[in-house]
């Protein structure tokens, strides 16, 4: 790997680097902020884990038929 000299130390140290364009320094300090508070964010907690209806004990086990109309309809519907 090739040591690329026409970067200053500042450069090989910047979080990030403007390729195209002259942005102002209010641009700069802009997206510096929100590159820092999407680094510094900590994951999005994850919610409680799906059950698994494969192993629900409840599943083996047939729901009561209500008498009405339509029950045949709805017998095979999961609860």
């Amino acid at each position: 790997m090739t040591k690329d000299s026409a970067t200053t130390p500042e450069e090989r140290r910047a979080a990030f680097r403007v390729v195209r364009g002259d942005p102002s320094d209010e641009e700069l300090a802009a997206l510096t902020v929100v590159l820092a508070a999407v680094a510094s964010s900590p994951p999005a907690p994850a919610g409680p884990p799906a059950r698994d209806r494969w192993s629900d004990p409840a599943t083996r086990f047939r729901t009561p038929l209500h008498p009405g109309p339509g029950v045949w309809r709805t017998s095979t519907w999961p609860r």
